[in-house]
């Protein structure tokens, strides 16, 4: 990691377990439309590819999404989603062990700090303030932010363009398959952590440049206490 000044985060399943608030979100769409609730760990494994896949996946009872279901109700389904979950968005949250103490000491050291998420970009602050992160981000990169999201390189790209940095200087660090594919898309290297919402896909499987199973190894990678 000797060139890298730059690290881009995920955030639900790397950051901030979010199911919680995401399945009670959901539970209370599907009520509301009269459909069949799931249980938390159902839903867990339903995370991680943006607002309208989690909906598409709760109407379909099943990870695998059932394309039977009309765009017509889908739109309504996600549009009932996000009036609950604006409501919801850091009630039962969590974060991630050492995650806080890391992001401070990255940023304290001078590296540049980015996130990149699939999730709508209008829940980002309220997660962020509710964790006291707001102020370590110099920049914030939503699902709905660009014309493409991860695990597009799109996002990544941008990140780079806007920090004046080349790929090679930067470190995509995430839970999912979107992350580092869109990592290696982007020439950028990446961190999997084996722990947030790979769908039961052992993250080291995708080949990332660093397995991690705690967030905070990346100080001891860059021999920074912590």
């Amino acid at each position: 990691m000797r060139d890298i000044n730059t690290f881009l985060f995920d955030l639900d399943g790397t950051l901030v377990d979010s199911a919680p608030d995401l399945a009670t979100s959901l539970n209370l769409t599907l009520a509301e439309l009269g459909e069949a609730q799931f249980s938390l760990p159902e839903i867990r494994g339903w995370v991680g590819n943006g607002a309208r896949t989690l909906v598409h996946r709760g109407l379909s009872g099943s990870h695998e999404l059932d394309n039977a279901i009309s765009e017509t109700h889908i739109n309504k389904a996600l549009e009932v989603f996000l009036r609950h979950y604006s409501k919801y968005v850091c009630h039962a949250s969590a974060l991630y062990p050492n995650v806080s103490e890391t992001l401070h000491t990255l940023k304290q050291s001078g590296f540049n700090l980015a996130l990149v998420t699939n999730k709508p970009k209008a829940f980002i602050p309220a997660i962020l303030e509710g964790f006291n992160l707001n102020h370590l981000f110099d920049l914030c990169i939503g699902g709905d932010s660009l014309e493409e999201k991860k695990p597009s390189p799109l996002p990544l790209l941008h990140v780079c363009k806007e920090f004046s940095v080349s790929s090679s200087q930067c470190v995509m660090v995430g839970d999912s398959k979107n992350d580092i594919l869109a990592a290696r898309a982007a020439n950028m290297k990446s961190i999997g952590l084996t722990y947030g919402y790979n769908y039961g896909q052992d993250i080291s499987s995708l080949n990332p440049d660093w397995v991690m199973d705690d967030v905070g190894s990346i100080l001891d990678i860059l021999s920074l206490s912590h």
